[in-house]
């Protein structure tokens, strides 16, 4: 198969109905049978071109899911509602009650949560790590470990996960190699430096345009298969199901993201770069400052940068919270969560998407008030926005 990602999407071609160039909608919940014998079959196995319900699944969530299995280069994916559908149907398939889980403490604010507050009910603990230290994570791991679990980059802090070395790990326990790659698809081959599994939400740079939300599980047929079964699959049984004209459209914005990864990165290299020039901390792991700089270096496809995240310290939660608001009214961009977006997207994490995690929890891991998370968005000129957010810092007091 052809590595590069962007080739196997363009090379990945569905026809509709009437020979559409794009596949053709379909507008069913359920699927007619033809024979007896064929609904009994398609209870107990796939069968390709099949369908018997849109919950199990669709032709256009095959269509996408097909097409996220080229973006990562896995046998298989699978499509649901959002990126916590995805990820919480893919633990609680692979976990039972009595299992643990080692994860990265650096994550996503509603991964924590269920995590730390959600799976303890149904027997499932959660030991947190600095997924920097692969000491620790040894120290971790016990018989009733199931799962390794990490962010490519982190959220928000934008710490490299080493997958070349958690997949050692991984294979000498016996275990699973869970990878969230939201924050970098294209830019890191997540699933072909060690990932057993890929999770993604596809709300964010997947789909690009923030209309809607969705998630996806890349992995092998038969763990993919497993999500799906009719008898356990948890993303049959709990029921994240993505609309078939939401994958539609996520499926056709797919085309463009190699170009948009490429602008997003550009652009987030440069506001980092002029941003430390400044005397702003920065944490951007495009800049040779990173403390893991050459480790994702040797991780990404060149081509495609080093993402367009970018997580700056503005002091106090004071100075953010204006910093923000200043760069709104100068149309930097939008004072909101989420990202991936064409125009740039700005938050304070420890009191949005990183809020699930307890304050302390939150010093400890570096995670300070005053943090401010850039999205980067596909900006022509660069510069111009660079000034506008320079000035703004002078405005708040964070530049002289």
């Amino acid at each position: 198969m052809h590595q590069d990602p962007a080739v196997r999407i363009q090379d990945y071609q569905v026809f509709g109905e009437y020979g559409d160039v794009n596949p053709s909608i379909s507008d069913a919940a359920t699927y007619t049978f033809l024979s007896v014998e064929k609904m009994q079959q398609l209870f107990s196995e796939e069968v390709e071109g099949c369908f018997l319900y849109s919950r199990h699944s669709s032709p256009m969530n095959h269509f996408l899911s097909q097409a996220l299995a080229a973006l990562e280069g896995t046998e298989d994916a699978h499509v649901m509602a959002s990126g916590m559908g995805a990820i919480s149907s893919c633990l609680l398939q692979i976990c039972s009650s009595g299992d643990e889980i080692v994860s990265s403490r650096t994550i996503y604010g509603g991964t924590y949560a269920i995590m730390k507050n959600f799976f303890p009910k149904f027997g499932i603990k959660t030991n947190f790590v600095n997924i920097t230290d692969l000491d620790e994570i040894k120290s971790k791991i016990n018989d009733k470990t199931k799962v390794i679990y990490c962010e490519t980059i982190s959220n928000p802090l934008l710490e490299i996960a080493d997958l070349r070395e958690l997949r050692k790990i991984a294979d000498e326990r016996g275990i699973k190699l869970v990878v969230d790659n939201t924050f970098s698809p294209m830019v890191v081959p997540a699933f072909k430096l060690g990932a057993h599994i890929v999770v993604y939400s596809l709300t964010k740079f997947v789909n690009g345009t923030n209309d809607c939300v969705a998630g996806a599980v890349c992995g092998d047929h038969e763990f993919i298969s497993s999500l799906k079964s009719v008898n356990d699959g948890a993303a049959m049984l709990l029921g994240p199901v993505l609309d078939s004209l939401r994958s539609a459209s996520i499926l056709k914005n797919m085309r463009t993201l190699h170009i948009r990864m490429k602008q997003h990165s550009e652009n987030a290299m440069h506001l980092a770069s002029e941003l430390e020039k400044a005397g702003i901390k920065v944490f951007y792991p495009g800049l040779p400052s990173h403390p893991q700089h050459k480790l994702i270096t040797s991780m990404i496809d060149a081509k495609y940068g080093y993402s367009g995240m970018i997580t700056i310290d503005a002091k106090d939660f004071e100075t953010a919270s204006k910093l923000m608001i200043l760069m709104q009214e100068a149309k930097v961009g939008y004072f909101a969560v989420s990202l991936g977006f064409y125009k740039t997207l700005f938050s304070s994490p420890g009191s949005s998407t990183s809020s699930e995690i307890p304050k302390e929890e939150q010093e400890a891991m570096g995670m300070t008030s005053g943090l401010v998370r850039f999205s980067m968005g596909l900006d022509n000129d660069i510069e111009d926005t660079t000034a506008r957010i320079m000035k703004c810092m002078k405005e708040c007091g964070l530049l002289k």
